[in-house]
């Protein structure tokens, strides 16, 4: 394995690191509609004002990051201020808004919010041991859903490990298995004691879903879409069972193996829980930024236990957990349940196998930005997609600090 191939692999791991730190192929035909029936499609072309000007910063993104498209689409109180496909998703084959790509972290917060609402139902309570849903679980007896749900439950996170990230490259069409993932990190002490610190872990979020399968008595597909993708009109957001993507499709490529290559069909099991893998394209990114960053799906309370489940203050380098793995929370900068907030914007930013996203959503100005990026052989690392959001941030907020990271 390239070790100097291993940092652009980390997905989640590394963005939300590097966020609290700095800060037509094959598938199955869809319609591409905007989840209110309404096609997404490009904007007129824009004369001037802040839908210009979220062009001009796109253009020069495009050209400085070395692109190969750039997908976006921005709303204010929920009107559209601009739509825009920028590039080629193949040679010859130009980017077009309604093309699917995947949508990896976004479907945390999902589940996020479901364990929320169940919460409220009176069918969990955070503070579960994980034992009494998943009995075989690692640490199951100590660790508990709100620990999962805010990643301080103090399991290491799969996605870092060089056995994993050897075999991950080694055989990116590979399926993996639930308990395949979570094998990695329960062959490892926890990093600290449940609950004290916080550090990033993917295999959280798979043992989230398989909990909240248990709490519902669903599988978690259906739950996702019973509970989010339906009420929130996210008709174009689905899981995909196998590494197809519906038609259109924005393909991907990267270096990360070593040579420039496709990765559009690398399978994608490994990424999070069977049931959430999802993808999306950036009309319904649009709309899921709006959704989450309003708490449209929760109650108040819950919607407040979601932007600060008790992770502000924790983490911090110590003798068992480094830095850059336990990393500081603050008020401006922490992860909740499923989402991060920095500097008042509600957010994810999922980035693996050659695509980049970001839903970003900034209640103070009931303002939207989705992104979604793929790459060439001279893109520089990193989640480009974030990049230009924080440019666009800026722009159109300028009194309110970007989030940052990179």
């Amino acid at each position: 394995m390239r070790r100097t191939r291993v940092a652009p692999l980390l997905c989640a791991a590394t963005l939300v690191a590097a966020s609290l730190q700095a800060t037509a192929g094959a598938g199955t035909a869809a319609p591409a509609g905007a989840g209110s029936g309404r096609p997404c499609v490009s904007s007129p072309p824009p004369r001037g004002g802040p839908a210009r000007e979220v062009l001009n910063l796109a253009q020069q993104a495009r050209t400085e990051l070395h692109l190969n498209s750039v997908v976006l689409r921005v709303t204010k109180d929920g009107e559209e201020v601009l739509t825009t496909a920028l590039g080629e998703s193949m040679t010859g084959v130009p980017a077009q808004p309604g093309m699917h790509f995947r949508a990896g972290s976004i479907a945390i917060v999902y589940m996020g919010i479901t364990l929320l609402q169940l919460v409220d139902e009176k069918k969990a309570r955070l503070d579960d041991p994980v034992s009494r849903w998943l009995p075989d679980a690692p640490h199951a007896d100590r660790i508990t859903l709100r620990m999962l749900g805010d990643s301080t439950s103090g399991l290491h996170d799969y996605v870092t490990d060089p056995k994993f990230l050897a075999a991950l490259e080694a055989a990116p069409f590979r399926r993996w298995t639930a308990e395949e993932l979570v094998a990695y990190p329960a062959a490892h002490p926890l990093w600290y004691a449940p609950g004290t610190s916080w550090s990033y872990s993917h295999a959280n979020f798979v043992l989230l879903g398989a909990a909240l399968e248990k709490i519902a008595g669903m599988p978690l597909d259906q739950l996702l879409e019973q509970r989010v993708m339906g009420p929130l009109g996210l008709d174009d957001t689905r899981n995909g069972a196998t590494p197809e993507i519906p038609r259109p499709v924005l393909h991907a490529f990267t270096s990360e193996r070593g040579p420039y290559e496709e990765s559009t069909f690398w399978n994608p099991s490994w990424t999070t829980a069977p049931g959430a893998v999802l993808t999306s394209h950036i009309c319904d990114l649009a709309r899921s930024a709006e959704g989450v960053g309003t708490g449209e799906l929760l109650s108040p309370a819950a919607f407040r236990t979601q932007l600060d489940p008790g992770t502000v203050g924790l983490g911090g380098g110590t003798k068992s957990c480094p830095a850059t793995v336990c990393l500081k929370n603050t008020e401006a900068k922490h992860f909740g349940v499923g989402v991060l907030v920095q500097n008042d914007w509600i957010m994810t930013n999922p980035s693996f196998s050659g695509y980049a996203a970001v839903q970003a959503y900034l209640p103070a100005e009931r303002l939207a930005i989705a992104v979604a990026t793929t790459k060439t052989a001279e893109t520089p690392e990193g989640n480009t997609a974030q990049t230009l959001m924080n440019r666009i941030a800026t722009a159109l907020a300028p009194g309110h600090p970007a989030p940052g990271g990179s």
